[in-house]
């Protein structure tokens, strides 16, 4: 796994941001959730904007919700954490992070923020997903729908906490945000019932939580992906055996991390695109203009059609 970076300048820039008295917040604009007038709003960081625009559903104008990776243009590993993000941990009330190793920095930053009354949600823990014997922890849990219902009720419940007055609106949201994980799950199960056990590859293991729910099989090997994911090189014959399930038509479709890219990813690419094998661009944050439900009710669908194709 590689390993985000924490800037020791945080305390340097701490001191100037506090002359702000404030912080914007970084998450996608809620669709309809819906609302209620309240004397101030709930201070909610989330470590990254998918977690961000999932307590944006649930807390609607309730909330005001710092995402702190909010790019999708970038690669989250490359996070380096700043002054502004420091201060808006410092006044949060509820934190949800992802966990299992995906974002230290979050805790690294919370122990500077001076802030012993946050309430801290993390993803991998709520989840109770575990690693399979032998194989690390797939900490990519927002591909698991049933591990997000967990999160969405669990802000939920904390937000009830904070704000008893918001306790319906909390409520109302989080039965449309499951509503919709709902569909998810039932697109997913009309296709697994339609393509089970099609091959995949993968560049990463970040989809891998979908792409076992549609009964898909992972092809790639895992010496491979995980040397991905940890930014090493894998051996020249776990590269062979990786380019080889694309010339071999072993495999239905490529889904590929678009926000971690090099040689060898871009290696993947071509010999899936040689081999006219379908491929599905996944990612690690919510795109620009989609909310999270759209998000991934997209990426089924193209995997999907990839796979009918």
């Amino acid at each position: 796994m590689r390993v985000w970076t924490f800037s020791g300048a945080v305390a340097v820039a701490l001191s100037a941001v506090l002359t702000l008295g404030g912080c914007s917040g970084g998450s996608t604009p809620a669709s309809s959730p819906a609302s209620a007038s309240s004397a101030a709003t709930v201070k909610v960081v989330a470590s990254t904007n998918v977690w961000g625009d999932i307590a944006s559903r649930i807390g609607g104008d309730q909330v005001e919700v710092t995402s702190i990776i909010d790019d999708p243009n970038k690669d989250p590993h490359e996070y380096q954490a700043s002054g502004r993000n420091q201060l808006a941990l410092s006044q949060a009330q509820l934190v949800v992070e992802n966990g299992g190793g995906y974002d230290d920095f979050v805790d690294t930053m919370l122990q500077s923020a001076g802030n012993p009354k946050v309430v801290v949600l993390n993803a991998v823990d709520l989840s109770g997903d575990k690693a399979a014997p032998g194989q690390d922890l797939n900490e990519h849990v927002w591909y698991d729908y049933a591990a997000v219902r967990k999160v969405a009720e669990a802000v939920r419940d904390q937000l009830t906490t904070i704000d008893p007055g918001g306790s319906t609106v909390f409520a109302t949201n989080t039965q449309a945000f499951t509503a919709g994980l709902d569909k998810l799950n039932a697109s997913v199960a009309d296709l697994k019932g339609k393509y089970a056990g099609k091959g995949a590859a993968i560049t990463e293991p970040v989809p891998l939580y979908l792409l076992d729910a549609l009964g898909l099989v992972n092809k790639t090997p895992e010496e491979f992906s995980k040397a991905i994911e940890d930014g090493t090189d894998p051996a020249p014959s776990v590269v062979d055996q990786t380019l080889a399930l694309f010339s071999h038509h072993a495999v239905s479709v490529l889904a590929y991390n678009q926000q971690t890219s090099g040689p060898l990813t871009q290696e993947v690419l071509d010999a899936a695109n040689a081999a006219k094998v379908p491929v599905v661009a996944v990612q690690e944050t919510v795109p620009s203009g989609k909310t999270y439900l759209d998000w991934q009710a997209g990426i089924i669908t193209a995997l999907g059609q990839a796979i009918a194709s």
